[in-house]
């Protein structure tokens, strides 16, 4: 599993020194990085990673609402990305079946548009589409079996758990489906301001990693931190390094 972390964790910090706060990440030893807003920060972060050698397997961006797909799938392309991950669909879209259906369909469409740029389609979840429905599935599971094979998931493992769902469960329910987590820690709750670097909070990370040990991409994320994030970050990837060491000993 290749050791990621998503920019947006470090928004801020990019947003004012874009070039320092990349080689700050390579210093810490990252070799991959997740960008976010892909269209809005391509230009700018191409040279940087080339600079310091550094990949993006996956990035988020926006497919079901964007008005022409086929741009950010060229612009992932051309950047040597090969997953393109949708961040965010309606809270509201999880409830009725009908919905996560209609879904899947878009997804399976991008899909195939998706292959002919040598790329694919992932979706990444929050709360909403892990809450357990009436039969105790949760809407991702609904959502994964309408799904044509093209197209992966990227498991938020904190989202999943806050919404109610043991994430290790389920990453031994959808299988390879998952083939990229976001990795973040603290209180279960929706207080993003509390996340604390990984393996410090409530989030069981290893029992994670044992369910799932054909992952792809380990994604470090923060969505908000109250302190220094990129310290955070580098403290989490210093966490995740020595969980990974420690399960294979």
């Amino acid at each position: 599993m290749e050791i990621s972390v998503q920019l947006y964790s470090v928004r801020e910090a990019l947003a004012a020194d874009p070039a320092a706060t990349i080689a700050r990440l390579a210093a810490m030893g990252f070799t991959a990085v997740e960008p976010f807003g892909l269209m809005e920060h391509a230009e700018v972060l191409r040279p940087l990673l080339r600079e310091h050698d550094l990949r993006a397997p996956s990035t988020h961006a926006s497919l079901l609402g964007a008005e022409d797909p086929e741009a950010v799938l060229r612009t992932a392309a051309a950047m040597g990305i090969t997953t393109i991950i949708e961040p965010y669909h309606d809270r509201e879209a999880w409830q009725e079946e009908s919905d996560i259906a209609a879904t899947a369909e878009r997804l399976n469409e991008l899909a195939g548009i998706a292959a002919i740029h040598g790329v694919r389609v992932g979706y990444h979840n929050h709360d909403a589409e892990t809450r357990p429905h009436a039969d105790g599935r949760c809407g991702l599971e609904i959502l994964a079996d309408r799904l044509d094979p093209r197209v992966v998931l990227e498991l938020d493992t904190f989202w999943c758990a806050v919404g109610g769902t043991d994430p290790a469960a389920l990453l031994g329910t959808l299988g390879q489906r998952v083939q990229l987590v976001h990795l973040k820690d603290g209180p279960l709750t929706t207080t993003t301001k509390d996340q604390l670097p990984l393996g410090e909070g409530a989030m069981d990370a290893p029992a994670i990693l044992s369910a799932a040990p054909w992952l792809e991409v380990g994604v470090i994320e923060f969505d908000d931190y109250d302190g220094d994030v990129l310290q955070a970050v580098e403290r989490s990837r210093k966490n995740l390094v020595d969980m990974i060491r420690d399960g294979r000993d």
